[in-house]
């Protein structure tokens, strides 16, 4: 679908503290936020991460919490900036706290922030624990996401994070198989993806819509989720393996 319309329009996401949830995609679609987005930008964590955006030709601070926004402010003001703390293990990063976040996207004039602020260990889908997600104070845009890959499969460990929790929102058993009707009650609860986001503007995306079959399971999906949750007006359809034109479609309520 290339209209010449910008994810960055769709999902609100060309100023302020953008923060994705969920599973399925959040690291390629801030990376695409941030890429795509014409001013100073600057991409974090508030969550431990095992791979972090640091080939993106942005300027890059990785320092403990406390030092960050010095380390950031001190950067080439002309870049957007990758930044986060150090981890625990080779190739992993620490989330920022949420002040640190708050201070250096206003202290240091940047556009956006993006900001991965769940965690999924790589599954499809996921419902959050009673500590996630990590938003901070100073998010303006939420953007929850899961794949359109989970449909059809068997609810296991293989393919989604914390699997007593997606059975409690949506009425499944652990093995039975995962319809679009329970991806839109996933998107759509508030025990699910729409978890702590109250007071917040919130644009759902389902990724991995890589042909017309997904399109059409997940086009219902997202008409469930319209259904249940009067806060959500629409919900974006990405494929974000095409990285030069990703945008499927948007279901609106």
């Amino acid at each position: 679908m290339n209209d010449g319309t910008s994810l960055l329009d769709l999902l609100e996401a060309r100023s302020g503290v953008v923060c994705a949830v969920g599973a399925g995609g959040k690291k390629s679609l801030l990376k695409h936020l941030a890429t795509t987005h014409p001013g100073r930008v600057a991409i974090t964590a508030t969550v431990f991460t095992t791979y972090f955006q640091e080939n993106l030709g942005f300027a890059v601070a990785i320092e403990d919490d406390e030092r960050l926004p010095a380390a950031v402010a001190r950067l080439d003001p002309a870049l957007s900036v990758a930044y986060a703390c150090p981890g625990d293990k080779p190739g992993r990063r620490a989330g920022a706290s949420a002040a640190t976040v708050e201070r250096i996207h206003r202290e240091c004039g940047f556009a956006a922030t993006y900001v991965k602020a769940d965690g999924a260990r790589m599954r499809l889908v996921k419902a959050p624990a009673d500590d996630e997600p990590a938003l901070p104070p100073c998010c303006t845009i939420v953007v929850p996401i899961l794949s359109a890959h989970a449909i059809g499969e068997p609810l296991t460990a293989r393919i989604a994070h914390r699997v007593e929790r997606i059975e409690r929102v949506t009425g499944l058993r652990e093995n039975e198989t995962i319809t679009s009707q329970h991806l839109g009650r996933l998107l759509a609860s508030a025990d699910g993806l729409m978890k702590a986001t109250e007071g917040r503007r919130v644009v759902p995306v389902i990724n991995m819509v890589d042909d017309a079959r997904r399109e059409a399971q997940s086009r219902e999906a997202a008409m469930v989720a319209l259904g249940l949750c009067d806060r959500i007006d629409r919900v974006v359809l990405v494929s974000l393996a095409r990285s030069a034109d990703p945008l499927v479609g948007v279901v609106r309520r």
